[in-house]
């Protein structure tokens, strides 16, 4: 079976600055793919150009085995790619219920089945978003690219101001969701530990480059390529299964 992204020897950025360069990613059926590295490496850049709110400067980007190079975000969208970005991009005048229905499109799912994994959000959906405490404004993102049923949801720093409590609850719920509807995540985030609770499988990024690719359970026992990553140490190459590039 296709994966469900392949992403070739991407390269993207702002203006004539590549931030991301020949970077290869892949995620596939049901899987939960974190994407690490300190703050600059290139992760929101990569969640960008995949969405198609960055158009890349070179290489391949394929969803469901269809190159979705150029295509403005709104059709990546309705082919099924969801993505939470890190600021979470609510209206915040409007209502819980409206930007919940905001993300509805044909096929997708019924704001009855978004309450029912969500259901805090029941006594909310009347409340103004911008009143809403950071962990219910996550949520009403969540669930406003999880109402268009995507086939890929990406979630850049989900953890991003909110207390561990609340993150440990949401991430759980997540892998939740991936196993009863199957589809796959690709998740960015500056908590180490809680993204490696969750994937399956680990990319390092590090000056917009690929410096790791393998199992969290490897990348645990190797904490000096985090460090390179994060703290610009020197990395080591490790044993086993997982790959420095």
């Amino acid at each position: 079976m296709s994966d469900v992204l392949s992403v070739t020897g991407l390269v993207a950025g702002y203006a004539d600055l590549a931030v991301v360069r020949d970077l290869h990613l892949s995620i596939g059926e049901n899987e939960i793919v974190a994407l690490l590295g300190a703050n600059g490496a290139g992760k929101t850049t990569t969640l960008l150009a995949i969405s198609g709110l960055l158009v890349p400067m070179d290489g391949e980007i394929r969803f469901l085995d269809n190159r979705i190079n150029g295509l403005p975000a709104h059709r990546i969208a309705r082919l099924g790619v969801g993505h939470v970005t890190s600021d979470r991009a609510l209206f915040y005048s409007l209502t819980t219920r409206e930007n919940l229905e905001l993300g509805t499109r044909k096929g997708g799912l019924t704001l009855e089945a978004v309450l029912e994994w969500f259901p805090a959000l029941e006594a909310l959906l009347n409340r103004r978003a911008g009143l809403l405490s950071g962990g219910e404004q996550q949520m009403v993102a969540l669930g406003r690219a999880l109402i268009g049923r995507p086939r890929l949801l990406m979630v850049d720093e989900m953890s991003l101001g909110l207390a561990p409590v609340i993150v440990d609850r949401l991430l759980e719920r997540l892998r939740e969701l991936a196993n009863e509807t199957g589809f796959s995540i690709l998740l960015v985030d500056q908590h180490v530990n809680l993204a490696l609770d969750l994937a399956d499988r680990v990319y390092v990024l590090s000056r917009g480059s690929v410096t790791y690719e393998g199992s969290p359970e490897e990348l645990r026992q190797k904490p000096e390529l985090v460090e390179a990553a994060y703290l610009g140490t020197a990395s080591a190459v490790p044993e086993g299964t997982g790959t420095v590039v």
